[in-house]
């Protein structure tokens, strides 16, 4: 499992002194761009400079906690076979101390000459 850290970023703190909730998309963005960096050797600028477009479908959250002013997490991403071949789920999760603030699955897909499809790298790291 690829796990990044982030401190909460104190910008991001609403009027009740929590993460406002459009901000937990964000950190999971930065954790799977990560993962595709660093774990699977796709720099997805230079993707896009080679004509591959790299896009998120959709997404489904659950949020479990609340992360606050001072928290640091664990932002995890692994991905996972979807039931179309040409998509892939990214499975993440929020976590502080050990405990699951929010959870996500995104489904993305890569387009090449308009058409859908699964890098290889990306098909070599699925899990089932």
């Amino acid at each position: 499992m690829f796990i990044k850290k982030y401190n909460v970023d104190e910008k991001h703190i609403d009027f009740q002194g929590v993460v406002d909730g459009l901000y937990y998309p964000f950190y999971m963005e930065w954790a799977r761009h990560a993962f595709m960096k660093e774990a699977l050797g796709l720099d997805l600028e230079d993707e896009f400079k080679q004509g591959r477009i790299h896009m998120v479908l959709e997404y489904s959250m659950k949020f479990r906690k609340s992360l606050m002013k001072g928290d640091v997490m664990e932002v995890t991403c692994k991905v996972m076979k979807n039931e179309k071949k040409n998509r892939a789920n990214f499975i993440q999760q929020i976590l502080v101390n050990g405990v699951v603030y929010s959870e996500a699955t995104f489904i993305a897909a890569c387009l090449v000459n308009g058409r859908p499809i699964v890098p290889e790298a990306v098909l070599a790291a699925m899990e089932e």
